[in-house]
């Protein structure tokens, strides 16, 4: 079993990675970090950079959590991917970080974590940045 959590280089992201880490840590599961991107990763800014990627490899290690890093490109949406993996690993949990977003939006865009949270097999935890909590 593992925890997943889907990372992008945002503060909902390193809210989410940093709760997921913290869940990993009680209770004592390998974490596995998402990022994806379908296919644009030279424009998509989800998709993390080099130096961003390894940022986030060194504060794994410092928290001393099993961890695998997975960057995707696959025309899939990130919730599908995320979606497979847990099923694939039969995943205890699942972190996302949530964003604001106005009602057209949500309309005209979907929801990547709407989908997580309706369609996850196992219990999703989904946070938001303090700096989301601001607006």
């Amino acid at each position: 079993m593992a925890i997943i959590v889907g990372y992008v280089p945002t503060p909902e992201g390193v809210a989410a990675l940093e709760s997921a880490i913290d869940e990993a840590q009680r209770r004592h599961q390998r974490l596995v970090v998402v990022n994806s991107s379908r296919g644009e990763s030279l424009v998509d800014k989800r998709f993390a950079s080099g130096t961003e990627w390894q940022s986030v490899e060194e504060r794994l290690t410092a928290s001393g959590v099993e961890h695998e890093l997975t960057q995707l490109v696959e025309s899939k949406d990130a919730a599908d991917q995320i979606l497979k993996l847990a099923d694939e690993l039969n995943a205890e949990l699942i972190v996302i970080g949530l964003r604001r977003r106005t009602p057209v939006g949500k309309l005209l865009l979907g929801s990547q974590a709407q989908t997580i949270l309706l369609e996850a097999e196992c219990p999703v935890l989904a946070v938001k940045s303090r700096l989301s909590e601001q607006h």
